[in-house]
């Protein structure tokens, strides 16, 4: 690069200085994409398919579609006689709420194998027992900590009629507290075995446990395969057979919401960060040739050649790439750690900061993307102009 670069670059204000805060933006907006998407896929991947979600299918019941083959007890073991399936685990929602002391009120569901609660206290074994339950640290106001090991009566609904019900009471010992910022099954969840899950979704439809089973189905379930290879064609098998089903780590490759757009940002920044460059290199570098004109020709008149001037040119254009990319990326990636809190609320899931990190090839394109794009367009907008013969050009300009 050249020593004259530096000097017009810093000194003239018609330099191709003028590009970077498109450029920049351009390289702020790729690396804050990517370090969202990188916090995304970094806690499902720790949350969700830490818990063995890589030999788990989700089965789900859609009330309404005879298409999918609803969730009963009867096809839940066709599920399980399938070839290299090791066990199902159905999921009943019901509530369960205060009896004696507090005001709160859980939705209630089975705690499947897909469930891997961040525990603060106590423990939870391989298998809940049907008298056992998992609560948040806290919801709706009340602590729970105080009860943990503790055996507490909790009332819940028991229809008596189409639009009437009564109160039952089911006694369960709370085994662990998990953080309530885990809210992959939404706020204030009780976590349950699967009979007892079964009981109490039986009980607010009126209903014998078997026959709601048997009738109702579950409204989703949870099928664990030995080995991570068998995945694919048991989950052929289940869609043969008329289930919805779709492998848990599906969940990384399509993320929700915000982190879907954010996906799709980053890969539409890239493109536009390339595009961007050139094109904005060829236009800027045409327009700061012409407008400093008389000073190339008289450069060109005390004998540097059209490749020196080209090289200034460059040199310039290095410069403005260089300084676009390296402020783009530390904005972008100060922006992806300052969002991790508020998307861990988004998603449910917690995301440290070292998760909203962009990883390194997303670093190493917001960084060379301008120069490079920015070189090219120099290239292609400053051939024309540097053709021009310099004594017409510097009588002309007087």
């Amino acid at each position: 690069m050249s020593r004259w670069s530096l000097y017009t670059w810093t000194r003239d204000g018609r330099s191709l200085r003028r590009t970077l805060p498109t450029l920049t933006f351009l390289a702020a907006l790729l690396t804050a994409s990517a370090g969202v998407v990188a916090g995304a896929s970094g806690a499902v991947e720790r949350d969700v398919l830490g818990s063995g979600g890589l030999t788990q299918i989700e089965l789900s019941s859609f009330e309404g579609d005879a298409s999918v083959r609803p969730l009963t007890r009867s096809a839940l073991r066709d599920a399980l006689h399938l070839p290299g399936v090791r066990r199902v685990v159905a999921d009943y929602s019901s509530a369960l709420y205060a009896e004696e002391e507090g005001t709160y009120d859980l939705i209630s569901h089975t705690l499947t194998p897909g469930d891997d609660l961040p525990v603060t206290e106590g423990g939870i074994p391989a298998e809940l027992g049907p008298d056992e339950v998992v609560l948040p640290a806290t919801a709706q106001g009340t602590d729970f900590a105080p009860l943990l090991g503790r055996s507490v009566a909790f009332g819940y609904t028991k229809a008596t009629g189409a639009a009437s019900g009564t109160t039952a009471v089911v006694t369960l010992r709370i085994v662990a507290l998990y953080d309530p910022a885990w809210q992959a099954d939404g706020p204030g969840v009780a976590y349950l075995s699967q009979d007892t899950a079964a009981l109490l979704a039986a009980a607010h439809a009126g209903q014998q446990p078997a026959v709601f089973q048997d009738r109702e189905g579950a409204q989703s379930a949870v099928v664990v395969v030995g080995h991570q290879k068998q995945v694919a064609a048991v989950t052929r098998a289940l869609q043969e057979d008329g289930f919805s089903a779709s492998p848990v780590s599906d969940r990384v490759r399509n993320l929700p919401g915000l982190f879907g757009a954010a996906d799709l940002a980053m890969r539409v920044a890239v493109l536009a960060l390339a595009l961007g460059a050139i094109v904005l290199g060829a236009v800027r570098a045409a327009d700061s040739t012409r407008a400093r004109l008389s000073q190339f020709a008289i450069l060109r008149i005390l004998g540097s050649g059209r490749p020196e001037l080209r090289r200034i040119l460059l040199g310039e254009a290095v410069l403005s790439g260089g300084v676009a990319g390296l402020v783009g990326a530390i904005g972008g990636t100060g922006l992806s750690v300052v969002l991790a809190g508020p998307l861990s609320d988004v998603l449910g899931l917690p995301i440290a900061r070292t998760d909203a990190l962009p990883g390194p090839v997303w670093v190493a394109a917001a960084l060379l993307l301008p120069a490079a794009g920015l070189v090219v367009g120099t290239l292609l907008g400053s051939r024309e102009v540097l053709r021009r013969d310099p004594y017409l050009t510097a009588r002309a300009h007087g």
